[in-house]
């Protein structure tokens, strides 16, 4: 891997899953341009629908959505990007759907989305995952009963001291600690308790601990502020498209800087931007996605990267730095079934 490459791989969903990727696919970016080169498959697994980096080594980390019995994959990265097998480990879930790994690279930790669980992974000096030190049942429901019939981990975040959980069905952003030497997690109190119905699915943290949140099932974005307790309250919401039709917002990003926040539609296939002054997000632009069910997105230096997951494409969008509006740039590449973008950067230049 050169000095200056820059790599982007593509996680989407498998035959099991309705799709048709072939696995982990490998996208090369001019760090310049911003223009995007498909290189192919890097490694053949089911349903990769989500993927995330070893802070420190060369290894990917990858769910296996699968219904009955999810698995996580880990990978070793070549200089080439090419991907090897490392480890695999069961996740004591179904349909893991978000993974994330702690700042110290000590544990992994899987968000199983249908079951309502957090699974818990310790990470050996390679990277390699071994077999749970827990497995965390939420609890709770909501107002819609086909989607919130009980607990859906839909993102789980480390931040600081706590891990954050993401959860659809109970209408919470969980908090927990996680134990640094048994890699059990504690509940704590919740961070966030919204609306009934929200369905909170993913999160940011602004500065000033503030927290900013797409909800997937009332279709907006809100941000909370810390209160005396320790807690966050509501300070603001609006909804996450202007378009007419049912909407399903699915990722959330803000800039470097944090003036903008972008939130992707799936429905109205769109990306909304919204200026951010630290107190409330104002909306400033919704630009199509020339694409069908953005899944997913990422924002690398004034390039936003949207993954089409229906549509079988991925957009490159160029943000202007003033306006913070992003503008389409080139044709949309061809990609299967993509729901997740992860950019890789040489270790040797982080």
């Amino acid at each position: 891997m050169a000095a200056n490459a820059e790599y982007i791989y593509v996680g989407g969903y498998t035959g099991d899953k309705g799709g048709t990727a072939e696995g982990i696919a490998l996208l090369r970016r001019d760090p310049t341009s911003g223009a995007l080169t498909r290189l192919g498959v890097a490694a053949r697994t089911p349903s990769p629908s989500f993927l995330a980096q070893h802070p420190t080594l060369p290894v990917l980390y990858a769910v296996n959505e699968l219904e009955s019995d999810g698995t996580i994959s880990a990978f070793t990265v070549a200089d080439d990007g090419e991907l090897t097998p490392l480890s695999i480990q069961p996740t004591g879930g179904s349909d893991p759907a978000h993974l994330s790994v702690t700042a110290d690279g000590r544990f992994l930790l899987v968000a199983n989305y249908s079951s309502g669980s957090v699974a818990v992974h310790p990470l050996d000096p390679e990277g390699a995952q071994g077999e749970r030190s827990d497995l965390l049942d939420l609890a709770g429901s909501g107002p819609d009963a086909e989607r919130q019939e009980g607990p859906h981990a839909h993102m789980v975040l480390p931040d600081r001291d706590c891990v954050l959980i993401a959860d659809l069905g109970a209408d919470r952003v969980w908090r927990a600690r996680l134990d640094p030497v048994s890699g059990r997690l504690d509940m704590l109190a919740p961070a966030v308790v919204a609306k009934p119905g929200t369905g909170p699915r993913h999160l940011r943290i602004a500065p000033h601990d503030t927290m900013v949140l797409v909800g997937e099932l009332a279709a907006n974005l809100s941000w909370y502020h810390p209160a005396a307790d320790g807690s966050l309250e509501l300070a603001g919401e609006v909804p996450s498209s202007t378009q007419d039709g049912p909407t399903y917002p699915s990722e959330i990003v803000m800039g470097p800087d944090g003036r903008f926040v972008y939130v992707a539609n799936r429905g109205p296939n769109t990306v909304s931007a919204f200026s951010w002054d630290g107190e409330r997000a104002t909306p400033i632009a919704e630009i199509s996605t020339a694409g069908d069910w953005p899944r997913h997105m990422i924002l690398l230096g004034n390039h936003l990267y949207v993954a089409n997951e229906r549509s079988h494409s991925v957009t490159t969008f160029r943000i202007d730095p003033d306006s913070g509006v992003p503008e389409p740039q080139g044709e949309p590449i061809a990609q299967a079934s993509p729901t997740c973008l992860l950019r890789w950067t040489s270790m040797a230049v982080r």
